[in-house]
């Protein structure tokens, strides 16, 4: 078997968009299990809609899921000077033909064809004999179909595919202003970067058909075919962006995990038994073209949440930390403290068992930074309002704590209830909507003994004040 080559080529006219980087991740995963090269091809022939912006966010995107190519990203749009070679070269050999057709005519003969019912087939030219004043002419460059029998394609994943060659109409290779088509191009790059395995959406199974016929022209080798079903939303219909049809960037803002993503991706329509949890090593492991199904896929926010949250609680406090730095200081308005940064590595694994986003990090991480004087929400508010005294009280009993730890700091609130014949609940609710603003968090007196007693008797203190 020859070394497994596959390719990623979208068209830089917007962001990496979810289905693209599913679809680059198949091909990467098939690749790395098979020991194969993954290639980026940028397919920038549309020189009015492809921005170097676009270029950035694909390759960036790429970056962010941690799909790293072989050599540099190929441009279509430089290789053109190759595409044209291989149109006047099928015109050579006779398996193309110049087509003198003007827009204006193509367009009345495929009107005509709409209204007759039949197949426009693009051959107006293809049995003539231009005159010297239609020669001087510009022409395009047509690909002769062939009109008889049929073109099968045994796909990997839709199976054995077969259209009749009536159904082909004689495409364009190169334009009459000397342009190669996306038809023509996608074909000489695939064969000159040595693919063997297209993997790419189904809307391009038609497109497989017509460049067949170019491969079987040229006498090249057809690679292997894959065409994988498209994403939809959770109500079935085509994915748009209230479904969740952004790009790459839109899903690392909102605090998402490389590796969530990948293992979200990787199960968006493949599967290995009933297996949810598929870290990379092991998908790269067990992925196969066998395993992918044929009916769409159906993107779903909520599992993609929950496996993101899995992948948080697996990471340590050391690794997190970094992630959400950045935030956490613009969130509480300076740079973080040593101490402040302690707190918070002690505090992250409770954080993080309850988050499902970066975000949620932030949020639940800002309450071990010296924000004074918190900002109370309504219902801490409420629970405070009348409070002072007993929160003054439950101060002055936790500033006698010696030993600040999580058996001291319990023992002495209990001793302040005791004395009051209050029940603990009683006062341990104004203490956390004093410690905290009525902010998530878990238990109290773990959350007092990390804080620490300056921090908690401060936040009381203000409390207490008010």
């Amino acid at each position: 078997m020859p070394k497994v080559i596959t390719r990623f080529a979208p068209s830089p006219t917007g962001f990496l968009h979810i289905g693209g980087a599913r679809t680059a991740l198949y091909n990467w995963l098939f690749a790395k299990r098979h020991g194969g090269d993954f290639l980026l091809r940028i397919e920038d022939t549309d020189r009015a809609r492809s921005t170097e912006a676009a270029i950035s966010a694909i390759s960036s995107g790429m970056e962010w899921l941690g799909l790293n190519w072989s050599g540099d990203a190929v441009s279509q749009f430089e290789r053109s000077s190759r595409h044209r070679e291989v149109a006047e070269s099928l015109l050579e050999k006779g398996a193309a033909y110049k087509c003198y057709a003007t827009a204006e005519e193509t367009a009345a003969v495929r009107a005509k064809a709409r209204e007759d019912g039949t197949a426009f087939r693009g051959d107006m030219w293809r049995d003539k004999t231009p005159d010297a004043e239609t020669a001087a002419r510009p022409y395009a460059i047509r690909l002769k179909m062939p009109r008889e029998g049929s073109t099968t394609i045994d796909d990997l994943v839709q199976g054995t595919v077969t259209v009749e060659n009536t159904e082909l109409d004689d495409m364009i290779l190169l334009r009459s202003d000397g342009t190669p088509t996306y038809m023509l191009a996608v074909v000489v790059d695939d064969h000159d970067m040595d693919v063997t395995h297209v993997i790419r959406g189904d809307d391009h199974l038609n497109n497989a058909f017509r460049q067949y016929q170019v491969l079987s022209a040229m006498g090249w080798d057809i690679p292997a075919y894959a065409h994988i079903p498209l994403i939809h939303g959770p109500d079935g219909k085509k994915l748009s962006k209230r479904h969740g049809a952004l790009g790459v960037d839109a899903y690392a803002e909102m605090g998402f995990l490389p590796e969530a993503m990948r293992n979200y991706l990787l199960r968006l329509g493949w599967s290995h038994g009933d297996d949810e949890i598929i870290p990379t090593e092991q998908a790269i492991e067990w992925f196969n073209l066998e395993n992918i199904g044929r009916g769409p896929a159906r993107f779903d926010f909520d599992k993609l949440d929950n496996l993101n949250a899995h992948y948080l609680r697996k990471m340590n406090s050391e690794e997190i930390l970094p992630l959400v730095k950045n935030e956490l200081e613009k969130s509480v308005g300076q740079a973080l403290s040593d101490i402040e940064q302690k707190r918070i590595l002690r505090a992250m694994p409770t954080v993080a068992e309850r988050a499902k986003r970066l975000p949620d990090i932030v949020e639940g991480a800002s309450l071990f930074c010296n924000i004074r004087p918190l900002s109370l929400t309504e219902k801490a508010a409420n629970t405070l309002s009348g409070q002072e005294a007993m929160i003054g009280g439950v101060a002055n009993e936790l500033a006698a704590v010696t030993n600040w730890t999580a058996e001291m700091i319990k023992a002495a609130i209990m001793s302040f209830a005791e004395a009051r014949d209050l029940k603990l609940g009683k006062v341990m609710q104004p203490i956390r909507a004093a410690v905290t603003g009525g902010a998530p968090s878990g238990d109290l007196v773990d959350l007092l003994e990390i804080l620490g007693q300056e921090e908690v008797l401060g936040r009381l203190s203000d409390q207490a004040a008010a």
